[in-house]
């Protein structure tokens, strides 16, 4: 899918796309986005462009000169953002190209982030006059919405730490499980916080003539160290989280053990009388005793009921 977006008195406004005056609206506009694009659309970019658009596989590059380098096309990053799938969260890279005076953004995958930015454009939100300044401000709002990621994440920790610390009959189970969603979240944002980092370092470097947006990318940066801090915050959070429920999880197992325990020491010493008195011997002081079943029987209550009396006694139960 194909967008385009033009500046107009220092605002990001949507230009539909016309297929028979497309190489005209290339020219005009400051930013092309493009979704999931197949290959008849790259093609026709790249030969609209005279530029060569980078391919999936390059744009998962993971070695920091492959993400970031100047070429004759325009100055390249290639950055991490997170998006949900199956309601878990995912990383996928977007290719961002700043040529003169135009940003093409080429991703994958329908990011929440972009949306948000697109819904923002349309309300009027989005302030900028060139081209570097609508990628410094795309950086922006991106570190914004991490922000946002881990104020949820924030939150969600505070609802498993009162179910598992303060109800008694939460289900630790899944609080487990939350958790270790949680944490995948957790490191996964701090990835593309890192990697937004580096970004903004590589931007800092050859974005040195606008003060303006020396200035945006310093801050960012600041924003940037403020939120890898909250993220190891929160990795402390989740690892005493996840003891404790570990923990409480023992304690309970611990208890139906020791029921058990106690169960075979009560009744270890009535089942030894029975087994005594159960032996086929003909000669058995008791066998012909008219009180034998009854004294038997008392004899295993007493057994029974005596180790129970004194681990009561002991504070043991």
């Amino acid at each position: 899918m194909l967008r385009l977006f033009k500046i107009e008195n220092g605002l990001l406004h949507k230009t539909n796309v016309e297929t028979e005056r497309l190489r005209n609206q290339l020219s005009e506009v400051q930013w092309v986005d493009m979704c999931d694009p197949d290959d008849d659309e790259r093609l026709l970019l790249e030969s609209l462009l005279h530029t060569d658009l980078p391919e999936s596989d390059d744009v998962e590059e993971i070695e920091y000169s492959a993400r970031c380098f100047v070429d004759q096309s325009g100055i390249h990053v290639h950055a991490l953002f997170i998006y949900q799938e199956d309601g878990r969260h995912s990383t996928v890279s977007v290719a961002f190209i700043l040529q003169d005076n135009r940003l093409i953004t080429i991703r994958e995958e329908k990011l929440a982030d972009f949306r948000l930015f697109r819904l923002r454009a349309r309300r009027g939100q989005i302030h900028c006059t060139n081209a570097a300044e609508l990628l410094v401000t795309m950086f922006e709002h991106k570190v914004e919405n991490h922000a946002d990621y881990l104020e949820d994440i924030h939150h969600a920790l505070e609802d498993i730490s009162h179910s598992v610390l303060e109800e008694e009959d939460s289900d630790l189970e899944k609080s487990i499980s939350d958790l270790a969603q949680l944490e995948d979240s957790n490191g996964k944002i701090r990835l593309c916080l890192m990697d937004t980092q580096r970004d903004i370092s590589f931007l800092l470097r050859h974005l040195k003539g606008n003060s303006e947006i020396t200035e945006t990318l310093r801050e960012i940066m600041h924003d940037i160290e403020g939120l890898m801090s909250h993220t190891t915050f929160l990795f402390d959070k989740i690892n005493f989280l996840m003891s404790s429920t570990q923990g409480f999880i023992n304690i309970k197992q611990n208890k139906i053990i020791k029921i058990f325990s106690i169960a075979a020491v009560v009744f270890l010493p009535p089942t030894l009388v029975a087994s005594m008195y159960g032996m086929n011997f003909t000669h058995m002081p008791e066998l012909e005793w008219m009180l034998g079943y009854p004294w038997a029987i008392t004899l295993m209550v007493i057994a029974g009921v005596a180790p129970y009396l004194f681990f009561k006694h002991k504070g043991w139960l």
